[in-house]
């Protein structure tokens, strides 16, 4: 028997005015410290963040969370934080900030199968 993984997970949003609070589920980060798994699953609905705020600097959101996806994965370019070990970036990434990207408070879970819980994740509180 195939022994089930304890995972953490948190909601990526975008807020494009903080001072409004009103924001936009735009992606998933999904983290199992005994696995040594992270990933991040996005997308980024311009027309939904122009209509939260016409003057949203969508690029630079693009930017942003492109960021956070180089720092979950560990890549080079992602800077000295993407550097850090797979726990340490999951909690840089889900730190409580005041910024146009925030994530939820992390939630637990158990599964079989990682990569099926991100998918399944991003479809019911994404898409």
């Amino acid at each position: 028997m195939q022994e089930k993984n304890l995972y953490e997970y948190a909601v990526i949003r975008v807020v494009p005015r903080v001072e409004r609070e009103e924001f936009l589920n735009v992606g998933i980060i999904l983290f199992c410290k005994k696995s040594k798994f992270i990933k991040v699953k996005h997308m980024v609905p311009l027309e939904k963040i122009l209509a939260l705020s016409s003057e949203a600097d969508v690029e630079q959101i693009q930017a942003n969370i492109y960021a956070f996806e180089k720092v979950a994965h560990g890549t080079k370019d992602g800077g000295p934080i993407a550097m850090m070990d797979i726990p340490s970036r999951f909690r840089w990434l889900t730190a409580l900030r005041s910024s146009v990207i925030q994530s939820s408070r992390p939630h637990p879970g158990m599964c079989d199968d990682l990569d099926q819980t991100i998918e399944r994740l991003f479809t019911e509180l994404v898409l």
